[in-house]
C-alpha cells in the first residue's frame, strides 16, 4: 500500500509528520494547515541547531561540581494521571545514565518501538530547574512516532503502556546535545533533561474491539496468525462506493484531516487476487520524509472511507471500477474495470495541524 503525502511541514515538523511505512502506512487524509513552529524544546528529534546553537560550548554542563545521580529518587512528582504534574528537585541536578520510572501504571496497549504515541508531558532543565516545554500548557496533547523523537525520550516510553504516568530523565547525549543544545529553550549542551509523561495513546498490533455481524453480500475476512484471508461472494459486486466494519475499535474517531496509520490487503472481487498485503511484512512503520510521492487521484476513496470510523477497528470496503484507482494501477494489476476490496485496520490517528 502506498504513503499518501501532503506538502511537507515546516523543517522541525518533516520528519515527525510525513512518514513512510513498510507494514503499517501513515495516510495523511487532509493538508497541511499554516506552517506551525515545533515547541521549543519538543521531544523531537528533528530540530536543526541554530547559528547561535552551534557555538554552544560543550563545557556548559549542568555544574562542575554537580555529581550526576544514578538514580531518581531526588525528583518528587506530585498529581495524577491526566493533570499537571508538580515537579520538585534540588537543582542543579544532572544524571549519569538514562533512565524511567511508572509513577502511575495504565493497562492498556504497550509502546512499541516501532509506534507512534499521543502524550502529554512536562519537560524540565534538570540544571536551571525550569520547564522548558509543556503540552499541559499548551492545551492539548501531542503526537510522535517513536523513531522521530530524541533517543532518551524513545528509551524512556518503549515498553510502557497506555495509562502510564512515567518519569523520565535523560543524559544531555540523549537529549538535545547533538543539535548544540537548544538555546530557544534555554539549554545547554550536557544538560540533563526530566520529563513527566501521560501516555494517552499509542499504535495498535491489531484491531481490537467489538465483532459486528458480517452484512450479507460482501467479502467475508477469516483471521488466522494475524493474517487475514478474503473471502469474496459469488453475488454481483455493489455499484456504490460500500463501507462496512467488521470490528468497531473503541478509540478516536478518525477526522478527514488526520494522520492515520493503517494495515490493509487489496484483493480483486473478480477473482479474488491480493494485490497488495501489508500483513505480509514486518510490521515496521520506517521514517523516510523524502519517499511516498502525493497522488491525490489515488486512493481518495480509501482516505474518505475511513473517516468517522474509530481506531481499533477493522473496515471492509467496497470501491466499483475507477472509484479507488482512477486511472488503474497497473503495477498491481488493477485494470479500469475492476471492483476493488479493501480490508483496513486502523491502529492509530494523530491530529492534522
Amino acid at each position: 500500500m502506498r504513503t499518501l503525502t501532503t506538502p511537507t511541514r515546516p523543517r522541525q515538523l518533516a520528519k515527525l509528520l510525513v512518514t513512510a511505512a513498510v507494514a503499517a502506512s501513515l495516510t495523511v487524509l487532509g493538508a497541511c494547515g499554516k506552517d506551525d513552529p515545533a515547541p521549543k524544546g519538543s521531544p523531537s528529534a528533528s530540530a536543526k541547531p541554530t547559528s547561535s546553537a552551534t557555538k554552544a560550548s560543550p563545557s556548559a554542563s549542568p555544574s562542575a561540581s554537580v555529581k550526576p545521580s544514578s538514580n531518581l529518587d531526588g525528583i518528587t512528582v506530585k498529581g495524577d494521571y491526566g493533570d499537571k504534574p508538580t515537579i520538585s528537585f534540588k537543582h542543579p541536578w544532572a544524571i549519569n545514565k538514562t533512565q524511567s520510572k511508572v509513577l502511575k501504571k495504565g493497562s492498556g496497549e504497550e509502546v512499541l518501538e516501532s509506534g507512534s504515541v499521543t502524550v502529554n508531558y512536562v519537560g524540565v532543565d534538570g540544571r536551571t530547574g525550569k520547564t522548558f516545554d509543556s503540552s499541559f500548557a499548551n492545551g492539548k496533547p501531542v503526537s510522535f512516532p517513536m523513531n522521530g523523537v530524541i533517543a532518551g525520550f524513545k528509551t524512556g516510553l518503549v515498553g510502557k503502556h497506555v495509562g502510564d504516568r512515567v518519569l523520565i530523565a535523560m543524559t544531555g547525549p540523549d537529549g538535545y546535545d547533538s543539535s548544540g543544545g537548544n538555546p530557544q529553550a534555554g539549554i545547554n549542551v550536557g544538560d540533563s533533561l526530566i520529563f513527566v509523561v501521560d501516555i494517552e495513546a499509542t499504535t495498535l498490533k491489531s484491531a481490537e474491539g467489538k465483532e459486528n455481524k458480517p452484512k450479507s453480500g460482501l467479502p467475508t475476512v477469516a483471521m488466522k496468525d494475524d493474517k487475514p484471508t478474503v473471502t469474496i461472494p459469488k453475488s454481483d459486486p455493489p455499484t456504490k462506493t460500500t463501507v462496512e466494519p467488521l470490528i468497531t475499535g473503541t478509540g478516536a474517531k478518525v477526522a478527514s484531516t488526520d494522520n492515520v496509520t493503517t494495515r490493509s490487503v487489496t484483493v480483486l472481487w473478480k477473482n479474488g487476487k491480493v494485490v497488495d498485503d501489508s500483513w505480509a511484512k514486518p510490521f515496521a512503520p520506517q521514517q523516510d520524509p523524502s519517499t511516498g510521492a502525493f497522488v491525490p487521484e489515488r486512493n481518495k476513496a480509501m482516505q474518505k472511507a475511513m473517516v468517522g470510523q474509530t481506531v481499533g477497528s477493522r473496515v471492509v470496503m467496497v470501491f466499483p471500477p475507477k472509484t479507488a484507482y482512477k486511472y488503474e494501477d497497473r503495477t498491481q494489476g488493477i485494470g479500469p474495470d475492476d471492483t476493488v476490496v479493501m480490508v483496513v485496520d486502523i491502529l492509530f490517528s494523530q491530529a492534522g495541524q
